[in-house]
């Protein structure tokens, strides 16, 4: 996974973002977790399943419905919830099922 440090890409208040497959991460260079670069190789995995397009049109909707909920609707949205429950295991991507975001 290609990784692009800089000053502007994500917004404020995030770390890191995977865009077309290339992790950008805010601030200066400084070592990235492992459990970041598998957080956003989940995401990768997810992209490869749906295609860039249509991940991100799904990703943007269901971040739009959960902001009508309450708590962070970025934390409630299945791609994320996914990634965030397995970014700490080494092997899920191994034994990972298609469309797991949904399961």
């Amino acid at each position: 996974m290609k990784i692009i440090f800089n000053r502007f890409i994500p917004f404020k208040g995030f770390y890191a973002i995977n865009l077309f497959g290339i992790l950008f991460v805010r601030g200066k260079k400084h070592p990235i977790s492992q459990s970041i670069i598998r957080h956003e190789q989940i995401h990768s995995a997810q992209i490869k399943e749906l295609g860039y397009i249509v991940f991100y049109i799904l990703y943007f909707i269901e971040w739009l419905i959960r902001l009508l909920g309450k708590g962070s609707a970025y934390r409630r949205i299945s791609f994320e919830i996914e990634a965030y429950a397995h970014q700490h295991d080494p092997n899920y991507l191994k034994t990972r099922k298609r469309f797991a975001q949904w399961r």
